[in-house]
C-alpha cells in the first residue's frame, strides 16, 4: 500500500502540473492566424517585433493599453494584462494582478525592507530577490500573478514620523541606492535582455509624507533644493537604473518645486525615461480624444506603447507557451520552499538590532532562565510582523512562540493593542514578571500607527506602553528585556536609561519567520549583528519641526536642525549605523594610500575653472577606475563567534557643501572568536568621496578626507594630477 507521503507527493504534482497549464499571453502556437505574424518570431529582434505590432494596433486599441489594466486584442490573439503587482518583500496581493488562494495560498514573506536593509548585506539583497522573482514567476505560470512589480520603495527615510518609511531602505542615500540595485538584479535576472520579472523603483522623487497636519501627498509641494535633489533624493533612483539596470521607475504623487512629478519634462525627459503607463483609467478615457483634437500626437501615443511591449516581450510575453520558456518549470512547489523560508528566518536573524546590553543581561541562559514571562501588545504578533505592501505568508512564528522552543512561557498582552489606552491588563503582566526568571516586552508599533495615508504625530510610544514597561521592569524578578517592532524609530530614552531594562532589541518588522529570530538572539543561537539604518530622535526634534520643510541641511539662523545624520548634529536616542554584538570587533587598517591623485579629463572643456574653491568638478575628472583601495583587519576579540558589519564613513574637507559625514562604503566578514581576518574595501572616488554644491554640481573636494572604521581614522589626501585650468 503506498505511504501517505506518495499521496502527498503525488496531490502536489498533479497541482503543479495544473496550475503550471497557462495559456498563452500571445503568439499562442495553436492559433495559426497570428502564431506566424512577425511580431511573435522569437528569432527576430525585439525592437523590430513591437515596430510591427504597432503598426498593426487601431488607435483606440492602443489608447487602452496605456493603463494598468490593459484590455486584450482578440484579433490579433492578445490578451488583457493587468499590470500592478507589488512584490516589495516578498510576492503580495496589494496590487489587482496577484491572487492567493488554490494552489497558491501563500508566498515567502521576508522582513520588511526597513529590517532587511538593517543587515547591511548586499549579497542577502539580491538573493531575496531572487527568491521572490521565483515565487513570482511560479504564481504566473499558475494563473495567479502577473511579471510586472511595483517594487522597490527607493525614497529617501528623511522624517522620522513618514508612515511608508518602513517601507524604504532608510536614509542613507547610498546604502538605499545600494539596496535598489542589488533587490532589482535578484528580482530580473541576469539573462541579458532578458527579464525573469520586470521591477519598478518608485517614487520619483523627493516623495516622503502622506498625510500629515492637514497635507496629503497629493497635494504637498516639495520644494527641494538642486542641491539636495542631487546629492540625495535621486541617489538610489540613479544607482537603480545605472547600476540596477531596472525596467521601470514610477513617478511620485507630489509636486517638487510646483511641478507634478508625474508632468515634469526636467524629470521625465531630460532625468528618466517619460510616462508610458498610467495606474488608473485617465489615459484609456481621454488620450484617444487629446489626439482627434491635436493636443497629443499618435507618435507619442506609440512612444509609449513602444516601451511597454519592449517590456513585455522581454518577459517572453510574446514568445508562445509559457511552459516552453526560462522559467516555465517553476509551479506551487516552488513557491514556500523550505529553502526560501529558510532564507526569511535568516533575513529575519540578520536584520535584528541590539540596541542595548547593560552587564550584559543577553543572551539569556537555557539553565538560569528556564521560565519567561512573555508580555506586551506584539508579543504574539503574527500578520504585524509582515507590515505593509505584505501578502499571505507561508506560515508564521510569533515572538510567543519562538521563545516558547527554548523555555517555558509566562503570556500576558499588558495592553490589548498597541493603542494601549488604559492599564486594565497591567496587574498581570506584572504578576507575571515577579514569577519569570526573565521577562521579555514586545512592545512598539503596527500599522495602525504608521502605515500608508499615516503619517505619525510623535516618535514616543503609543498611549501607556511606557508605563507598561517600567511598571514591568520594577516588578520583573529577574532581566527584563525590551524588544520593538516597528518601521520607524522610537524615543525610548526611558528605557535606554533605565538600570532596570537591561537590554533593548529592534525588531522592525521581521517577516514570517520574526519571533524565531527574536528567541534566536535572546538565547544567543544568533549573534546580532544588524545595524540601525536610521538615525532615532527624541520626541524634542519633531516638536517644532514640520514634515513638509524638505531642507536636508541645518540652518541655525532658522533654528533648523537639519535631517538624518549626514547633516543633523543635534542630541539622539541612537545613532545611524548603531548596533551592539555579544562579542567584540577591533579593526586596524593594514594598508590604505594617504594620497590619492585625481586625473583630469581633457577633453572636457567649460567656461569654469576645473579646480575651483578646492574642489574638481565630478565631470571635469577622468572618473573610471579611480578607486582608493583599503585593506582592514577586523578582530574578534571577545568569546563568541560573530559576523561584523563594518560600515565606512568619510569626513569631507571642511565647506558649506559637506555633510557632516557620510557613509562610503560597507561590509559583512564572518569572525570566529579570538581570530582576525582581513576585508578589502573599494571605494569609488567621483560617485562616494564627492559633495555637491549649492548649484546641484557634484564636486571632489581637495584636500584631507577623514576616513573612519569604527574607532579608527585614517587620513586620506585627494590632490589634482595637474593644476590648470581648462577653458573653452
Amino acid at each position: 500500500m503506498a505511504s501517505p507521503s506518495h499521496f502527498i507527493t503525488l496531490f502536489l504534482l498533479l497541482l503543479g502540473a495544473f496550475a503550471r497549464a497557462r495559456d498563452p499571453f500571445a503568439c499562442d502556437p495553436k492559433d495559426a492566424t497570428t502564431s506566424s505574424l512577425p511580431f511573435c518570431r522569437v528569432s527576430v529582434p525585439i525592437p523590430t517585433r513591437v515596430k510591427d505590432l504597432l503598426g498593426r494596433l487601431t488607435l483606440q486599441e492602443k489608447v487602452r493599453l496605456l493603463v494598468n489594466n490593459a484590455i486584450a486584442v482578440p484579433r490579433l490573439g492578445i490578451k488583457g494584462y493587468e499590470w500592478w503587482s507589488e512584490a516589495l518583500h516578498g510576492v503580495s496581493n496589494v496590487g489587482p494582478g496577484t491572487k492567493f488562494g488554490g494552489a497558491f495560498p501563500g508566498a515567502t514573506s521576508f522582513p520588511q525592507v526597513i529590517t532587511a536593509v538593517a543587515s547591511f548585506n548586499a549579497t542577502l539583497w539580491e538573493a531575496i530577490g531572487r527568491v521572490v522573482s521565483d515565487e513570482a514567476r511560479a504564481m504566473y505560470n499558475g494563473g495567479a500573478a502577473g511579471l510586472t512589480y511595483w517594487s522597490p520603495n527607493v525614497n529617501i527615510f528623511r522624517d522620522p514620523r513618514w508612515g511608508r518609511g518602513q517601507e524604504t531602505p532608510g536614509e542613507d542615500p547610498v546604502v538605499a541606492g545600494t539596496y535598489a540595485a542589488s533587490y532589482v538584479k535578484g528580482l530580473q535576472g541576469s539573462n541579458g535582455e532578458r527579464l525573469k520579472v520586470a521591477a519598478c523603483c518608485k517614487h520619483f522623487t523627493a516623495y516622503d509624507l502622506d498625510n500629515w497636519n492637514g497635507v496629503d501627498r497629493f497635494h504637498f509641494n516639495a520644494k527641494v533644493s538642486k542641491q539636495d535633489i542631487e546629492d540625495t533624493f535621486d541617489v538610489p533612483f540613479k544607482m537603480c537604473v545605472q547600476d540596477g539596470n531596472v525596467a521601470s521607475v514610477m513617478c511620485s504623487y507630489n509636486q517638487v518645486n510646483g511641478v507634478p512629478t508625474c508632468a515634469d519634462p526636467n524629470l521625465l525627459k531630460k532625468t528618466v525615461r517619460g510616462l508610458d503607463l498610467d495606474c488608473g483609467p485617465f489615459l484609456a478615457q481621454y488620450t484617444e480624444n487629446a489626439v482627434t483634437r491635436g493636443l497629443l500626437n499618435e507618435a507619442d501615443v506609440n512612444g509609449a506603447l513602444a516601451n511597454t511591449l519592449t517590456v513585455q516581450m522581454r518577459l517572453g510575453m510574446f514568445d508562445g507557451e509559457p511552459s516552453a520558456q526560462p522559467f516555465g518549470n517553476l509551479g506551487p512547489k516552488d513557491v514556500c520552499t523550505p529553502a526560501h523560508q529558510q532564507l526569511a528566518l535568516e533575513a529575519a536573524r540578520q536584520g535584528v538590532v541590539l540596541l542595548k546590553n547593560h552587564n550584559p543581561s543577553l543572551p539569556l541562559s537555557h539553565l538560569r532562565h528556564r521560565t519567561v514571562a512573555v508580555i506586551g501588545p506584539n508579543s504574539n504578533a503574527t500578520v504585524t510582523m509582515i507590515g505593509n505592501y505584505a501578502g499571505v505568508g507561508c506560515g508564521y512564528t510569533s515572538p510567543l512562540q519562538g521563545i516558547g522552543n527554548y523555555a517555558k512561557t509566562i503570556h500576558q498582552m499588558g495592553c490589548a493593542d498597541v493603542a494601549c489606552a488604559d492599564d486594565k491588563l497591567f496587574s498581570g503582566a506584572i504578576n507575571a514578571a515577579r514569577q519569570a526568571d526573565a521577562t521579555v516586552l514586545v512592545m512598539g508599533l503596527d500599522q495602525s500607527i504608521e502605515a500608508e495615508f499615516k503619517d505619525r504625530t510623535g516618535l514616543l510610544l503609543p498611549g501607556r506602553q511606557q508605563e507598561l514597561v517600567s511598571k514591568v521592569a520594577s516588578a520583573s524578578k529577574g532581566p527584563t528585556i525590551l524588544v520593538l517592532m516597528s518601521g520607524g524609530p522610537i524615543d525610548v530614552s526611558f528605557a535606554k536609561n533605565d538600570p532596570r531594562i537591561g537590554s533593548i532589541l529592534w525588531a522592525g518588522y521581521p517577516g514570517q519567520a520574526g519571533g524565531a529570530a527574536i528567541a534566536d538572539v535572546l538565547y544567543g543561537t544568533t549573534n546580532p549583528e544588524g545595524k540601525l539604518p536610521m538615525t532615532w530622535y527624541p520626541q524634542g526634534y519633531v516638536s517644532n519641526l514640520p514634515m513638509t520643510d524638505m531642507a536636508m541641511r541645518s540652518s541655525p539662523n532658522r533654528n533648523y536642525p537639519g535631517r538624518t545624520y549626514r547633516f543633523y548634529k543635534g542630541p539622539v536616542v541612537y545613532p545611524f549605523g548603531h548596533g551592539l554584538s555579544y562579542t567584540n570587533f577591533v579593526h586596524t587598517i593594514a594598508s590604505a594610500p594617504t594620497v590619492v591623485s585625481v586625473p583630469l579629463d581633457g577633453h572636457r572643456h567649460s567656461g569654469n575653472t576645473t579646480i575651483s574653491g578646492k574642489s574638481i568638478k565630478v565631470n571635469h575628472a577622468k572618473c573610471n577606475k579611480l578607486t582608493v583601495g583599503l585593506q582592514v583587519n577586523v578582530k574578534n576579540t571577545g568569546s563568541k563567534d560573530g559576523t561584523h558589519t563594518m560600515l565606512v564613513f568619510s569626513t569631507p574637507p571642511a565647506g558649506h557643501w559637506a555633510p557632516h559625514k557620510q557613509l562610503v562604503a560597507f561590509a559583512k566578514v564572518h569572525v570566529p572568536a579570538g581570530s582576525q581576518e582581513r576585508v578589502g574595501i573599494n571605494i569609488h572616488v567621483c560617485k562616494f568621496l564627492s559633495v555637491v554644491d549649492r548649484s546641484g554640481v557634484r564636486r571632489i573636494p581637495i584636500g584631507v578626507h577623514n576616513l573612519h572604521i569604527g574607532d579608527v581614522k585614517h587620513s586620506l589626501s585627494l590632490q589634482p594630477a595637474t593644476l590648470g585650468v581648462i577653458k573653452n
